[in-house]
């Protein structure tokens, strides 16, 4: 049989004030600990977000620049077996037009 004195151990311990001042002031440091570690995990996660969407922006500009040079690499191949000379009526507006586009794609405007 269990001896009756310890039957109900509440897990208290009487402590003298200078033991109370140590252990409040290593539960004070335990909390603060905590507190660190929850702000660098957000801050963490926020930052991560912020990668995620920059990526997200960046492949889309990729995305816009690639499907913006391709129609023209495909034309300047059309017929390039049978055909040795491209006739580009008004080039210089087109090409500066193009330009822009491929402007405004780098600097995140389209």
């Amino acid at each position: 049989m269990k001896d009756e004195k310890n039957l109900f151990d509440f897990g208290f311990t009487a402590v003298n004030v200078e033991e109370l001042d140590v252990l409040q002031e290593r539960d004070l440091e335990v909390e603060r600990q905590r507190d660190a570690a929850a702000k660098a995990r957000e801050e963490a996660r926020v930052e991560r977000e912020r990668a995620e969407q920059g990526t997200m922006s960046l492949q889309a500009r990729l995305d816009k620049l690639y499907e913006s040079v391709q129609p023209l690499l495909t034309n300047l191949k059309k017929d390039a077996d049978t055909k040795d000379y491209i006739y580009w009526e008004n080039r210089k507006p087109r090409i500066e037009a193009f330009e822009r586009l491929l402007k405004n794609i780098y600097e995140g405007k389209e």
